[in-house]
């Protein structure tokens, strides 16, 4: 068996009937990682043996408990990739910068922690843009990763290495980061579920700040069961960070849990917000999300058309605040505490950190960061309305399909372009997720589910429901 590409839920029933061993799991995905990480560039740091260890000892512990050790540890055995703007504790940590090479943390990320407690096995840190800074991991100091579908495209970004991890089956899950779409465009381009929770759901403690305000980790995964057994895991108040919610976490895993056996989503109120079907996009690209809203109709959904603002008004006010946060956040890497100097800085990461410290600066606070936070208020209203009417709302995930390798040199905007059916949602706070709808010569599509603040579960529950009748999630690419 081949059992890298297992699902979580297919691991974990198969080592409770011990079928198999953490470690042939584990050593399976070190194997992929081996034999194609060096064309495809998804890793910056593999933890081998450790992993090796860690599943030894998971094993231990199953064949001593049984069944009873996924009580305690409902992850035990399980390896996962981490985007690594993450801090591990005793693994270098670069968030793909020069500036950080070298830096080994003292201390572990709530989400790394949370993990391991629940059993998890750590593989490596998987490549992104620079301090997260981009759309397609180009912006990387180290090197480029490439789409497994296609070795001439790029997987998108930040969390492309994260991403193409799962799509390669390198691993069984990863872990990613999202701002601005940053773990729904890759989930779209590689062709794998993301999910962007609701911003303050899952602790930012330990995880690399770009822009503080919207920053949200989640999970990528081989489907939407596997993203709610991850949330289940990592979601909730942190007194490390303020900023996450007391609203209390729910159990995600209810894809048993239906209405009618032949209409699950009976019900549920699915908006089509047109403004983001007129956007320019691919040619063919909108009949395939189109084909997405049948399915969710036919299976029971009411799919209702909503008035929702033009995405493009979002642009602006996303650009403004988060080169704001990004100047005010770079500006602890001074070479002295840690990390490199400051003329390791890439020219993304210099581009953003100007632009905000004059979009903050005496004189310009008003005109360009205020008035940002004001029309960002107009947006969450305009949300807030739209929700009286729907309980999700459904879109593309991108305006396209996977791009070349250097389009992003041709637009200084590139990623706030591709990101511009993200950034609205990710502005209002509000969870989000991207599952595969189709193919588009030979590259994957992805459509977008966008819920409520805390409403994860019904969106995962409708991802879900849609992935029992539609297996595009479950196609691979064909490495070389």
């Amino acid at each position: 068996m081949n059992l890298n590409k297992l699902t979580i839920d297919e691991c974990i029933k198969g080592l409770k009937k011990k079928e198999f061993t953490s470690r042939e799991i584990t050593q399976d995905c070190l194997d992929q990682i081996s034999k194609y990480d060096s064309q495809i560039h998804a890793f910056i740091t593999v933890c081998g043996e450790r992993a090796i260890k860690e599943s030894e000892k998971a094993d231990e512990i199953i064949k001593k408990e049984g069944e009873q050790a996924f009580i305690r540890k409902p992850l035990l055995g399980i390896p996962y990739a981490c985007k690594d703007n993450y801090s591990t504790r005793g693994i270098e940590t670069t968030a793909g910068s020069e500036v950080l090479k070298g830096y080994i943390p003292p201390y572990e990320s709530t989400v790394t922690q949370r993990i391991m407690n629940a059993g998890g096995i750590l593989l490596g840190k998987t490549n992104m843009d620079a301090f997260a800074h981009g759309s397609s991991t180009e912006t990387s100091d180290f090197f480029k990763t490439k789409n497994a579908w296609n070795y001439d495209r790029v997987p998108g970004g930040s969390s492309g290495g994260s991403a193409v991890a799962v799509s390669a089956d390198m691993c069984i899950f990863s872990i990613g980061s999202e701002t601005a779409g940053s773990i729904r465009l890759p989930a779209s381009w590689c062709g794998v579920t993301g999910l962007k929770p609701t911003y303050g759901r899952v602790s930012r403690y330990g995880l690399i700040a770009m822009a503080s305000s919207t920053d949200s980790p989640g999970p990528l995964a081989k489907n939407a069961e596997d993203c709610s057994y991850i949330l289940n895991i990592i979601a909730g108040k942190d007194s490390c960070d303020a900023t996450t919610s007391t609203v209390s976490v729910e159990n995600y895993i209810s894809f048993n849990e239906k209405n009618d056996n032949s209409k699950p989503l009976k019900g549920i109120r699915i908006g089509k917000p047109l403004s983001y079907f007129n956007i320019d996009m691919e040619e063919g690209y909108k009949e395939k999300v189109n084909e997405s809203l049948k399915v969710f109709s036919d299976l029971g959904a009411e799919i209702i058309d909503i008035d929702l603002l033009d995405p493009k008004y979002s642009i602006a006010v996303y650009t403004i605040i988060q080169r704001s946060e990004v100047s005010s956040n770079l500006g602890r890497y001074d070479g002295i505490r840690y990390g490199q100097g400051r003329d390791k800085f890439g020219f993304e990461a210099k581009k953003r950190a100007m632009l905000g410290t004059y979009t903050l600066s005496a004189g310009y606070y008003d005109a360009y960061y205020a008035k940002a936070q004001k029309v960002r208020t107009l947006i969450i209203n305009n949300f807030k309305e739209c929700f009286n009417k729907v309980d999700l709302i459904i879109g593309p995930s991108t305006p396209c399909t996977a791009m070349k390798f250097g389009e992003s040199d041709k637009s200084s905007m590139f990623g706030e372009l591709m990101d511009v059916l993200a950034e609205p949602s990710s502005i209002a706070g509000l969870c989000g997720i991207s599952i595969p709808c189709g193919f588009l010569n030979n590259l994957p599509v992805g459509v977008q589910l966008i819920g409520r603040m805390f409403e994860e579960k019904q969106l995962l529950y409708s991802a879900g429901e849609y992935q029992r009748v539609v297996n595009y999630h479950k196609e691979r690419p064909k490495l070389k």
